[in-house]
């Protein structure tokens, strides 16, 4: 039986970027990340919506639960996926990685910092 992890991720679009270029950025994001070899990739439940609202908000549609077995390298992918998506935006995003209660944020940090930040963060999690 293979160990499946959630990881919570939460994006946080630049606040001067138009909300629909921030969803559809976002949705662009979620299906990279369903190229992965992940079980599966999903809005993450954050509660209910008000009365009369129509869609999702930009919390919501940047909150997302990614189910990916705990060894292969699968988280190695789903971060170097979510540094390149990053890489590859011109806006100010964040994107927050949670497993269990343990958080961590890629934002506009330069290379190396993301890399031994990313490194210590994966060894925590895949045992290596």
């Amino acid at each position: 039986m293979v160990d499946v992890v959630n990881v919570r991720l939460r994006v946080a679009s630049d606040p001067e970027l138009d909300p629909e270029v921030a969803e559809r950025l976002t949705r662009q994001l979620r299906a990279e990340i369903a190229d992965l070899d992940v079980e599966s990739v999903g809005p993450a439940a954050v509660g209910t919506a008000p009365d009369g609202a129509k869609g999702a908000d930009a919390v919501t549609v940047g909150a997302v639960v990614v189910a990916l077995s705990a060894s292969g390298g699968v988280l190695t992918a789903l971060v170097e996926t979510l540094r390149d998506w990053l890489g590859r935006q011109s806006a100010r995003h964040r994107v927050s990685l949670t497993i269990d209660d343990d958080t961590i944020e890629l934002e506009q940090a330069s290379a190396d910092e993301r890399r031994e930040l990313v490194s210590a963060y994966i060894r925590r999690h895949s045992g290596g």
